[in-house]
């Protein structure tokens, strides 16, 4: 099976040592997000986790817990956009985590991690321009590190448009002219631009949208053949092989205003305050009443032969 840190918020930016804990502990309970007294207990143990499945802003610290997460096959996105305080308040510098894209890459192998460059959203100040001068420059800088990057358009959730009134779609003329620029900035870089949920207009320019952490992509990463069950996605067009996500929404720090996963900022620190490094659950403890069942968990390897 396949373990996601990622959907919910930010475990490697703010919560990596709840995780090394959990790791060395071997199992973790993650509350129902519909039902709070209902808690899904996981064991994190290789011979049932094939994967352990990373999406963050800030890969940072996590990254001196390397050596305790090297008994788990990885795959890391790190997502890295162009935008500043006025969109991600508490995002680090991103020269920082360029750099620890590449050590990182160094850690686990450039096919284990890619590069997100997303949402991206268009305004005065992030205009196309803006886009196609960032987009080279960050895979510039990380040629040879990746050779898969992943781009998406901004959604306008309900708590996006909360949080974020001014944002607004980004056209189709628009999608079409960035599209066609990434492809030929990756191009130059040794990158495949991969497309997340946003239709197959963009194949005809050269951008892969068959998805972004495809049981075959997850396969090439880890070089593994995986027998995995069809699973119900996050959206019907999404063909991602997602996994079970431990950790939970109102939980991340960065505050970045296009967020799907916070309601608000007041939401996020009365939960954050809860919060202990030694607990089995990201937030709270267990609760008189809590209803804890075990996880039908089994590895996904396959016996074939490997060809990557």
């Amino acid at each position: 099976m396949i373990i996601n840190t990622g959907m919910r918020t930010d475990i490697p930016a703010f919560y990596s040592e709840w995780l090394i804990n959990r790791i060395r502990q071997g199992f973790v309970l993650v509350r129902d997000p519909f039902r709070h007294e209902l808690l899904t207990r996981y064991k994190l143990d290789p011979e049932v986790v094939d994967i352990l499945a990373f999406c963050t802003k800030n890969p940072d610290p996590m990254l001196r817990y390397m050596n305790e997460l090297k008994k788990f096959r990885q795959f890391w996105f790190v997502t890295v956009t162009p935008y500043g305080k006025d969109i991600e308040p508490n995002v680090p510098d991103k020269n920082n985590v360029l750099e620890s894209f590449r050590w990182l890459s160094g850690a686990v192998g450039k096919k284990a991690v890619s590069l997100r460059y997303d949402p991206i959203l268009i305004s005065d100040k992030y205009s196309i321009e803006y886009h196609i001068r960032a987009f080279d420059k960050i895979t510039s800088f990380l040629e040879g590190y990746t050779d898969s990057i992943v781009i998406s358009f901004i959604d306008l959730y309900t708590k996006t448009k909360r949080n974020f009134p001014e944002a607004r779609e980004v056209t189709a003329d628009e999608r079409k002219e960035l599209g066609k620029a990434f492809v030929r900035i990756g191009e130059e870089h040794g990158m495949i631009v991969r497309s997340c949920v946003e239709g197959i207009e963009l194949s005809q320019y050269g951008i892969d949208v068959s998805g972004c952490m495809t049981k075959e992509k997850l396969e090439q990463a880890c070089d593994i053949r995986l027998d995995a069950p069809k699973k119900q996605t996050a959206r019907k067009e999404c063909a991602c092989l997602l996994g079970s996500d431990i950790g939970a929404y109102n939980t991340c720090l960065h505050f970045c205003r296009y967020c799907y996963a916070n309601y608000d900022k007041q939401t996020v620190m009365k939960n954050f305050s809860k919060h202990d490094p030694d607990s089995p659950l990201l937030i709270g403890n267990i609760e008189k009443g809590d209803i804890i069942r075990n996880a039908d968990q089994y590895s996904y390897l396959s016996d074939q032969l490997t060809f990557f």
